[in-house]
Protein backbone atom coordinates (compact mmCIF):
# COMPACT_ATOMS: atom_id res chain seq x y z
CA UNK A 1 0.00 0.00 0.00
CA UNK A 2 1.06 3.60 -0.57
CA UNK A 3 1.61 6.12 2.20
CA UNK A 4 -1.71 7.77 1.38
CA UNK A 5 -3.60 4.48 1.48
CA UNK A 6 -1.97 3.51 4.77
CA UNK A 7 -2.82 6.86 6.32
CA UNK A 8 -6.42 6.77 5.11
CA UNK A 9 -6.87 3.37 6.73
CA UNK A 10 -5.21 4.41 9.98
CA UNK A 11 -7.22 7.62 10.23
CA UNK A 12 -10.69 6.19 9.68
CA UNK A 13 -13.07 7.84 12.11
CA UNK A 14 -11.31 11.22 11.99
CA UNK A 15 -11.93 14.24 9.79
CA UNK A 16 -8.58 13.61 8.09
CA UNK A 17 -9.09 10.21 6.47
CA UNK A 18 -10.66 11.09 3.12
CA UNK A 19 -8.54 13.78 1.46
CA UNK A 20 -4.83 13.07 1.96
CA UNK A 21 -2.30 14.26 -0.63
CA UNK A 22 1.39 13.28 -0.64
CA UNK A 23 4.09 15.27 -2.44
CA UNK A 24 7.70 14.33 -2.99
CA UNK A 25 8.71 18.01 -3.19
CA UNK A 26 6.65 21.15 -2.67
CA UNK A 27 7.51 24.77 -2.00
CA UNK A 28 5.34 24.94 1.14
CA UNK A 29 2.48 22.70 2.19
CA UNK A 30 0.77 25.72 3.77
CA UNK A 31 1.08 27.81 0.61
CA UNK A 32 -0.35 25.05 -1.56
CA UNK A 33 -3.16 24.19 0.84
CA UNK A 34 -4.22 27.83 1.20
CA UNK A 35 -4.63 27.96 -2.59
CA UNK A 36 -6.71 24.78 -2.43
CA UNK A 37 -8.81 26.18 0.44
CA UNK A 38 -9.65 29.26 -1.62
CA UNK A 39 -10.86 26.94 -4.37
CA UNK A 40 -13.14 25.11 -1.93
CA UNK A 41 -11.07 22.15 -0.72
CA UNK A 42 -13.02 20.20 1.92
CA UNK A 43 -12.58 20.18 5.67
CA UNK A 44 -9.92 17.71 6.71
CA UNK A 45 -7.74 17.95 3.60
CA UNK A 46 -4.15 16.96 4.41
CA UNK A 47 -1.00 17.89 2.46
CA UNK A 48 2.18 16.04 3.44
CA UNK A 49 5.57 16.45 1.75
CA UNK A 50 8.88 14.62 1.82
CA UNK A 51 10.67 17.92 1.21
CA UNK A 52 9.83 21.62 1.16
CA UNK A 53 11.87 24.13 -0.81
CA UNK A 54 10.31 27.22 0.80
CA UNK A 55 8.97 26.08 4.15
CA UNK A 56 7.56 28.89 6.25
CA UNK A 57 7.39 29.51 9.97
CA UNK A 58 5.56 32.07 12.07
CA UNK A 59 6.50 35.72 11.66
CA UNK A 60 7.92 35.23 8.16
CA UNK A 61 10.74 32.96 9.29
CA UNK A 62 11.86 30.14 7.00
CA UNK A 63 11.62 26.50 8.06
CA UNK A 64 14.48 24.19 7.07
CA UNK A 65 12.87 21.15 5.42
CA UNK A 66 15.55 18.60 4.57
CA UNK A 67 14.48 15.71 2.30
CA UNK A 68 12.91 12.79 4.21
CA UNK A 69 14.27 14.02 7.56
CA UNK A 70 11.24 15.68 9.07
CA UNK A 71 7.49 15.86 9.14
CA UNK A 72 6.15 18.61 6.89
CA UNK A 73 2.38 18.65 6.97
CA UNK A 74 -0.58 21.01 6.64
CA UNK A 75 -4.26 20.38 7.29
CA UNK A 76 -7.36 22.33 6.36
CA UNK A 77 -9.88 22.95 9.12
CA UNK A 78 -13.17 24.79 8.96
CA UNK A 79 -13.96 24.98 12.68
CA UNK A 80 -17.04 26.71 14.01
CA UNK A 81 -15.08 29.42 15.80
CA UNK A 82 -14.73 33.18 15.45
CA UNK A 83 -11.73 35.15 14.27
CA UNK A 84 -11.06 36.33 17.83
CA UNK A 85 -10.57 32.66 18.80
CA UNK A 86 -8.08 31.87 16.01
CA UNK A 87 -5.12 31.77 18.41
CA UNK A 88 -6.82 28.84 20.15
CA UNK A 89 -6.11 26.75 17.05
CA UNK A 90 -2.37 27.16 17.53
CA UNK A 91 -2.61 26.27 21.22
CA UNK A 92 -4.77 23.23 20.46
CA UNK A 93 -2.33 22.07 17.79
CA UNK A 94 0.54 22.38 20.25
CA UNK A 95 -1.28 20.13 22.69
CA UNK A 96 -1.92 17.60 19.91
CA UNK A 97 1.75 17.61 18.90
CA UNK A 98 2.84 17.20 22.51
CA UNK A 99 0.53 14.17 22.85
CA UNK A 100 1.72 12.60 19.59
CA UNK A 101 5.43 13.02 20.31
CA UNK A 102 5.09 11.55 23.77
CA UNK A 103 3.17 8.58 22.37
CA UNK A 104 5.54 7.81 19.50
CA UNK A 105 8.97 9.01 20.65
CA UNK A 106 8.48 8.79 24.44
CA UNK A 107 9.72 12.38 24.76
CA UNK A 108 7.88 15.22 26.50
CA UNK A 109 8.16 18.41 24.52
CA UNK A 110 7.49 21.76 26.14
CA UNK A 111 5.15 24.28 24.52
CA UNK A 112 6.71 27.70 24.09
CA UNK A 113 3.79 30.06 23.60
CA UNK A 114 2.24 30.19 21.14
CA UNK A 115 3.63 27.78 18.55
CA UNK A 116 7.03 26.25 19.33
CA UNK A 117 7.76 22.67 20.36
CA UNK A 118 10.80 22.66 22.62
CA UNK A 119 13.16 20.15 24.20
CA UNK A 120 15.16 22.08 26.75
CA UNK A 121 16.41 25.22 25.06
CA UNK A 122 16.22 23.74 21.56
CA UNK A 123 13.35 23.80 19.10
CA UNK A 124 12.18 20.46 17.70
CA UNK A 125 9.05 21.66 15.91
CA UNK A 126 6.79 24.54 15.08
CA UNK A 127 3.24 25.42 14.13
CA UNK A 128 1.95 27.97 11.61
CA UNK A 129 -1.79 28.69 11.52
CA UNK A 130 -3.09 30.87 8.70
CA UNK A 131 -6.76 31.84 8.62
CA UNK A 132 -9.37 33.53 6.48
CA UNK A 133 -12.44 35.23 7.90
CA UNK A 134 -14.82 38.11 7.38
CA UNK A 135 -14.23 41.53 8.91
CA UNK A 136 -14.43 42.06 12.64
CA UNK A 137 -13.30 39.92 15.54
CA UNK A 138 -16.70 38.20 15.77
CA UNK A 139 -16.62 37.05 12.15
CA UNK A 140 -16.66 33.26 11.71
CA UNK A 141 -13.58 31.66 10.20
CA UNK A 142 -13.86 30.66 6.56
CA UNK A 143 -10.97 28.27 7.03
CA UNK A 144 -7.74 27.65 8.90
CA UNK A 145 -4.67 26.05 7.37
CA UNK A 146 -2.59 24.51 10.14
CA UNK A 147 1.02 23.79 9.25
CA UNK A 148 3.14 21.55 11.47
CA UNK A 149 6.85 20.86 11.13
CA UNK A 150 8.67 18.38 13.38
CA UNK A 151 12.35 17.51 13.20
CA UNK A 152 12.34 13.73 13.19
CA UNK A 153 15.57 12.24 11.87
CA UNK A 154 18.00 15.09 11.23
CA UNK A 155 21.48 14.13 12.40
CA UNK A 156 22.96 17.60 11.99
CA UNK A 157 21.90 21.20 11.41
CA UNK A 158 23.51 24.24 9.78
CA UNK A 159 26.02 25.84 12.14
CA UNK A 160 23.79 28.86 12.74
CA UNK A 161 20.93 26.59 13.88
CA UNK A 162 22.89 24.03 15.86
CA UNK A 163 22.51 25.70 19.28
CA UNK A 164 18.83 26.44 18.63
CA UNK A 165 17.43 23.29 17.00
CA UNK A 166 17.39 19.57 17.60
CA UNK A 167 15.61 16.48 16.31
CA UNK A 168 13.90 13.56 17.95
CA UNK A 169 16.60 11.26 16.58
CA UNK A 170 19.35 13.32 18.20
CA UNK A 171 17.48 13.32 21.50
CA UNK A 172 16.48 9.65 21.55
CA UNK A 173 19.30 8.17 19.36
CA UNK A 174 16.52 6.22 17.59
CA UNK A 175 15.18 6.55 14.06
CA UNK A 176 11.66 7.98 14.13
CA UNK A 177 8.77 6.52 12.13
CA UNK A 178 7.20 9.38 10.18
CA UNK A 179 4.01 7.49 9.35
CA UNK A 180 3.41 6.59 12.99
CA UNK A 181 3.98 10.22 13.95
CA UNK A 182 1.52 11.47 11.31
CA UNK A 183 -1.18 9.07 12.49
CA UNK A 184 -0.69 9.95 16.16
CA UNK A 185 -0.59 13.67 15.37
CA UNK A 186 -3.71 13.76 13.22
CA UNK A 187 -5.69 11.61 15.64
CA UNK A 188 -4.70 13.92 18.49
CA UNK A 189 -5.44 17.02 16.42
CA UNK A 190 -8.86 15.71 15.41
CA UNK A 191 -9.61 15.24 19.12
CA UNK A 192 -8.38 18.72 20.03
CA UNK A 193 -10.39 20.39 17.27
CA UNK A 194 -13.50 18.54 18.39
CA UNK A 195 -12.95 19.73 21.96
CA UNK A 196 -12.44 23.29 20.70
CA UNK A 197 -15.67 23.20 18.71
CA UNK A 198 -17.52 21.70 21.68
CA UNK A 199 -16.18 24.51 23.87
CA UNK A 200 -17.36 27.09 21.34
CA UNK A 201 -20.82 25.52 21.20
CA UNK A 202 -21.00 25.50 25.00
CA UNK A 203 -19.92 29.18 25.15
CA UNK A 204 -17.01 28.42 27.48
CA UNK A 205 -14.83 30.96 25.61
CA UNK A 206 -12.04 28.41 25.34
CA UNK A 207 -11.40 28.26 29.08
CA UNK A 208 -10.86 24.46 29.20
CA UNK A 209 -8.27 24.68 26.40
CA UNK A 210 -6.45 27.57 28.08
CA UNK A 211 -6.32 25.62 31.34
CA UNK A 212 -4.90 22.54 29.61
CA UNK A 213 -2.32 24.56 27.69
CA UNK A 214 -1.27 26.34 30.87
CA UNK A 215 -0.81 23.01 32.64
CA UNK A 216 1.21 21.64 29.71
CA UNK A 217 3.62 24.55 29.20
CA UNK A 218 6.51 25.70 31.37
CA UNK A 219 6.37 29.10 29.63
CA UNK A 220 2.99 30.38 30.75
CA UNK A 221 3.69 31.18 34.42
CA UNK A 222 6.80 32.38 36.20
CA UNK A 223 9.20 32.29 33.25
CA UNK A 224 11.74 35.07 32.82
CA UNK A 225 11.45 36.15 29.19
CA UNK A 226 12.49 38.81 26.76
CA UNK A 227 9.90 40.09 24.29
CA UNK A 228 10.87 41.90 21.07
CA UNK A 229 7.61 43.80 20.48
CA UNK A 230 6.66 47.22 21.94
CA UNK A 231 10.27 48.31 21.65
CA UNK A 232 11.53 45.23 23.48
CA UNK A 233 11.29 44.45 27.19
CA UNK A 234 11.92 41.78 29.78
CA UNK A 235 9.64 40.39 32.45
CA UNK A 236 8.02 37.34 34.00
CA UNK A 237 5.16 35.44 32.37
CA UNK A 238 1.85 35.72 34.22
CA UNK A 239 -0.62 33.44 32.45
CA UNK A 240 -2.92 33.73 29.45
CA UNK A 241 -5.71 36.21 28.91
CA UNK A 242 -9.24 35.18 27.90
CA UNK A 243 -8.26 34.99 24.22
CA UNK A 244 -5.08 32.96 24.75
CA UNK A 245 -2.55 35.79 24.55
CA UNK A 246 0.42 35.68 26.91
CA UNK A 247 0.58 38.11 29.84
CA UNK A 248 3.95 39.33 31.06
CA UNK A 249 4.69 41.33 34.20
CA UNK A 250 7.32 43.61 32.73
CA UNK A 251 10.31 44.75 34.75
CA UNK A 252 9.03 48.34 34.57
CA UNK A 253 6.05 47.39 36.74
CA UNK A 254 3.42 47.18 33.99
CA UNK A 255 1.58 44.10 32.82
CA UNK A 256 1.71 43.68 29.07
CA UNK A 257 -0.02 41.41 26.59
CA UNK A 258 2.19 39.67 24.02
CA UNK A 259 0.44 39.71 20.67
CA UNK A 260 2.91 38.38 18.13
CA UNK A 261 4.98 35.68 19.82
CA UNK A 262 8.74 35.59 19.77
CA UNK A 263 9.22 35.28 23.54
CA UNK A 264 12.61 33.94 24.51
CA UNK A 265 14.44 33.11 27.73
CA UNK A 266 16.31 35.98 29.36
CA UNK A 267 19.97 35.26 28.75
Amino acid sequence: MSLVEDLRTALVGTRFSAHIHHFAVVDSTNTQLIAAAVEGAPEGTVYIADEQTAGRGRGGHSWVSDPDAGLYLSVLARPSVRLREALMLSLATGLAAQTAILATACVRVDLRWPNDLMIGSQKVGGILVETSAGSGSDAPLHYAVIGIGINLNQERFPSELYPLATSLRLVTTKTQDRQAMVVALLRALDHELTLLEDDAAAATDGKPLLERFTASSDWVHGRRVQVPEQGGYTGTTAGLDAHGFLLVNADDGTQRTVLSGGVRDVL
